[in-house]
């Protein structure tokens, strides 16, 4: 559980830093090789947490501490497990949900959430520095005045 609350805090501080970022650096602002490299390797840091130790941390504690197996059956919860013996439909058939498919299903809502973000930060880096439209409907005389018509 340490390593999986660790990668995911690790991951939310590299988010933040891409933030904060975003923030200052104006668009168009020339980089230096070496800031080019050291944000490749940064965001290349980022990637891997959210697409490979994240979910990975998740798979390990879900496997060796909270034992969701394949033998386990049922869908576990804080407070125990339900559908022990599966969901059965008025005799007509058995559904057999095993705490490995729960785990599965909870990694993949992990990926999309991170997909998510992913799509996320890139509009938002991209859209950084771009000013709204009512900014440009006020224009403003060669003294730095509004110009108002007045009636």
């Amino acid at each position: 559980m340490v390593a999986f609350v660790t990668s995911v805090v690790i991951l939310l501080i590299c988010v933040g830093v891409t933030q904060i970022v975003a923030r200052r650096r104006p668009p168009g602002t020339p980089l230096t090789w070496g800031e080019a490299i050291a944000a490749g390797v940064f965001v290349f840091a980022t990637m891997l947490l959210g697409y490979a130790i994240v979910p990975n941390q998740w798979l390990a504690w879900a496997d060796n501490q909270l034992k969701w197996r394949a033998d386990a059956i049922g869908i576990p919860t804080p407070w125990g497990t339900i559908f022990k013996h599966g969901i059965t439909f008025f005799g007509r058939g058995k559904i057999t949900v095993t705490k490995q498919a729960v785990r599965d299903v909870i990694v993949t809502v992990i990926y999309v959430v991170v997909v998510g973000m992913h799509v996320a930060l890139w509009a938002q880096w991209q859209k950084r520095g771009k000013k709204t439209d009512e900014a440009e409907a006020i224009t403003s005389s060669a003294y730095g005045r509004p110009l108002v018509r007045r009636v």
